[in-house]
């Protein structure tokens, strides 16, 4: 099987910031080598032993969405090199589960805390049913572990079982919120590129981001996000510079808590901002306007 696309996987947002950094020549020839249109045997033996996988989806208002789905390892598997097969579907009031539904595109990001490993893929929903779904692959890419907290897991009750703990909505953060995230060592963004003339299907991409704790700012219901040095995809930040609107995810790796953002982004690419953020290369914002907390969501635990 040829191991590259035929055609850029890059959209335009992605170019101009690659242009912006000088590498856009690079990456045009790096783009098809190490993006594909199907997963490596590799990666479809990793997505089988994980316990969870990050889902990204855009609900019937255009707002992205950043969710969990988790199971026994074994959960996820792959009949074929252009299909991922989920087992299990996001549990009830989150924000993801509302948004699926056949032929609708998704980002899903594979990441194992405990070996620091992650492993991308976007596609679009290919069969949906009452116990899970597949995923029809548009693009497969692999991730370094750059940033990634290393974390051992168990679970704390049988994944799929409810918590039994209601389901918050707010149309800002609160102060619990504030901490929680001022506290942060890790999140996971979900964006959305809608298409456009040149390429008409949209697409979802889902992401990690990491740091030490307190990398994310919190001023109000603002937050900023330095963004440090990566791989030069800019797949985020493309979406964002073409569709501002982000979806986040913060865990409690403790009690399994879930707290879902959604709101409006700017990009900072340069400018006196920077210099309170050591090591960032450029900043993101992005003001809240929809939060979901669920207590207890996860049955999995992190150490």
């Amino acid at each position: 099987m040829d191991t590259a696309l035929t055609t850029s996987p890059w959209h335009r947002g992605e170019q101009a910031l690659q242009a912006h950094v000088g590498v856009a020549e690079r990456m045009a020839e790096v783009g098809p080598r190490v993006i594909r249109d199907f997963m490596p045997d590799q990666h479809r033996q990793f997505y089988a032993q994980l316990p969870f996988i990050v889902v990204g989806a855009v609900d019937a208002q255009g707002s992205p969405w950043a969710g969990v789905i988790e199971g026994e390892p074994g959960f996820l598997r792959s009949p074929q090199p252009q299909r991922l097969v989920l087992g299990a579907l996001p549990a009830e009031g989150d924000p993801v589960r509302g948004a699926l539904e056949d032929g609708a595109p998704l980002g899903l990001l594979g990441i194992e805390l405990h070996t620091r490993r992650r492993n991308r893929v976007n596609g679009r929903v290919a069969a949906l049913h009452a116990g899970g779904f597949s995923l029809a692959v548009g693009e497969s890419f692999g991730n370094c572990p750059r940033y990634i907290q290393q974390r051992g897991f168990r679970f704390a009750r049988a994944p799929g079982s409810a918590s039994g703990a209601a389901t918050q909505h707010l149309q800002a953060l609160d102060d619990e919120a504030r901490a929680r995230i001022a506290a942060a060592d890790t999140f996971f963004v979900a964006s959305h590129f809608p298409g456009d003339q040149q390429r008409p299907r949209p697409s979802v991409d889902v992401s990690h981001r990491g740091g030490k704790p307190g990398f994310v700012k919190v001023e109000g219901n603002l937050l900023t996000i330095p963004d440090f040095a990566g791989n030069l995809f800019f797949n985020t930040l493309g979406n964002l510079l073409l569709n501002p609107r982000a979806g986040l995810l913060f865990i409690d790796f403790e009690t399994g808590e879930l707290l879902q953002l959604s709101g409006h982004t700017t990009l900072v690419l340069d400018g006196p901002q920077l210099a309170a953020f050591p090591g960032a290369e450029r900043l993101w914002t992005v003001r809240v306007e929809q939060l979901v907390r669920r207590r207890g969501a996860l049955a999995l635990r992190w150490s």
